[in-house]
């Protein structure tokens, strides 16, 4: 029995379940437990509310996470390799369909229940956050948001019970120039579908995959105008060329993909013909909270684990090493910067869900996370010294994980980009 599910085996808590998720779903004034307006959250910064449907996910995965996945990250980490049977208990725990509508097998839930299941995940394993956050805020939204009622029933119930998603945009060519893309479609001959051709390059989750959103130029004669979004099922013809050896998030999968003149059918398109661009800006944005959250919960769980070797086990010269004034205060300002990194996680994924812009806050919490992350990871490791600096303990690979938070989803610079073209945009006269 899944741990979420275990939660709602009795009928009163059930019935429990049922009401708070009602009121979640309701505007933001009705919420248990959440905050009714924005200035709330920034006048109460600590905790920041949740309901009791995102505290149960919360506490679940968290559960989930130490007993299933803890035992097996070393082993995933050595091999490169996600385990059949971790992905597998994704699924079954209710992890893969967070914000999928529960008439297409999800659990309905927020935003910000998608938020705090990623954070948990990272605290054991970035690897299989970053896999659980693409599935959920990349391709389950984008089918969602843009794709027909046909397509939402064709695909929502098996990403939220069975099948991977992979969110294909990045091409050799186009990274940080996302929309330089060489890819293309074209119409069939019979006018009922598309042809495909091309590759995508740096593609999470595309090992283990079996749906592909895929971004293919329609009319290159438009730039990025002409633009296409297309759901592609793995067997019509998607081949993964090469597996990419990475220096961290090993478990994850990042391949190279190709598509020679594959058919795609019309109800296959997700949204409009050249608003594909659209699509990946607004995705990206929101993934962008996600992938924060990742170096929040990667931050954390580096954090506990050195924090309480230096103050619980190892003692130099008859005492706790973290006893030393230079030590604590290394430990203070990495606690106060952890702490700043989760209120701009929660605050850009508050604002997010009451339907205002969030880019600019989504921009910062991913700049933001990523270098905390990239810091309290490499003082973890020197704080517990030599320990850490072997493969016997995850501190290394906390470190080693760290790395791609400033690189993936926009890199820290196209993030500083953002923010400062946006507030230029607000100051502008």
């Amino acid at each position: 029995m899944s741990f979420v599910k275990l939660a709602m085996k009795s009928a009163a808590t059930r019935a429990a379940f049922q009401a708070v998720r009602s009121a979640s779903r309701a505007p933001m004034a009705a919420t248990v437990r959440a905050y009714t307006t924005l200035q709330d959250i920034v006048d109460k910064p600590s905790p920041i509310g949740f309901t009791e449907d995102e505290l149960m996910f919360k506490d679940s995965v968290a559960k989930m996470a130490q007993e299933v996945i803890a035992p097996e990250v070393r082993n995933m980490d050595e091999n490169e390799l996600m385990k059949p049977e971790i992905l597998q208990s994704l699924f079954d725990n209710g992890l893969m369909g967070i914000e999928t509508a529960e008439e297409f097998g999800g659990a309905g839930a927020s935003f910000t229940s998608a938020i705090l299941v990623v954070e948990e995940l990272a605290k054991v394993d970035p690897s299989i956050s970053v896999v659980n956050d693409v599935h959920n805020t990349l391709v389950n939204t984008c089918i969602r948001k843009y794709g027909s009622q046909e397509l939402q029933e064709k695909f929502l119930p098996v990403l939220a019970s069975e099948k991977l998603g992979s969110f294909c945009l990045s091409e050799a060519g186009s990274g940080s120039d996302a929309f330089a893309l060489k890819a293309r479609a074209t119409k069939s001959k019979d006018g009922k579908g598309y042809i495909l051709n091309g590759s995508k390059m740096w593609i999470t989750n595309a090992h283990e995959a079996s749906v592909f959103i895929i971004f293919a130029n329609l009319d290159p004669s438009k730039g990025y105008r002409g633009i296409t979004a297309f759901v592609v099922d793995k067997d019509a013809g998607i081949q993964i060329a090469k597996k990419e050896k990475k220096l961290g998030i090993r478990a994850s999968s990042t391949c190279v993909i190709q598509f020679d003149d594959i058919y795609v059918p019309k109800e296959n398109l997700l949204g409009e013909e050249g608003k594909g661009y659209k699509i990946a800006i607004d995705i990206l944005n929101e993934g962008r909270i996600g992938i924060a959250a990742q170096m929040l919960g990667l931050s954390i769980g580096a954090f506990e684990k050195s924090v309480d070797y230096v103050f619980n086990e190892r003692k130099q010269f008859g005492k706790y090493i973290g006893e030393n004034q230079g030590l604590q205060f290394q430990v203070a300002q990495c606690a106060t910067e952890i702490e700043a990194a989760r209120l701009m996680v929660y605050n850009a994924a508050r604002i997010k869900e009451s339907g205002q812009n969030f880019v600019k806050e989504a921009a910062m919490a991913k700049l933001y996370a990523s270098q905390v992350a990239g810091k309290v990871s490499s003082l973890a490791i020197e704080w517990m010294g030599g320990v850490a600096f072997t493969r016997e303990l995850d501190l290394e690979k906390y470190f080693r994980d760290a790395k791609i938070g400033a690189i993936y989803e926009g890199t820290s610079n196209i993030q500083l980009q953002t923010i400062a073209k946006l507030i230029q945009n607000e100051i502008k006269r």
